[in-house]
């Protein structure tokens, strides 16, 4: 499985393509939110991911996120 981390920059278009591309060779991917990123709370961090992800968000644990894909 890969990790995909989302940094300073946030969740740019290469990021979710990123993630997307991963999910459709590897079926899963974890996203891991770095320090730079969480300006937020984490569960509105994790829903703005899911709303641009083409996956299933099925772990989601302190600030590492797994998607599968649907």
């Amino acid at each position: 499985m890969v990790t995909i981390n989302v940094g300073k920059k946030g969740l740019t278009d290469n990021v979710i393509k990123e993630i997307n591309l991963q999910l459709e060779k590897r079926g899963m991917v974890k996203v891991k939110m770095l320090k730079s990123f969480r300006n937020k709370d984490k569960r509105e961090l994790a829903e703005e991911i899911k709303a641009k992800v083409n996956g299933k968000l099925v772990d989601f644990r302190g600030f590492v996120l797994t998607f599968e894909k649907t």
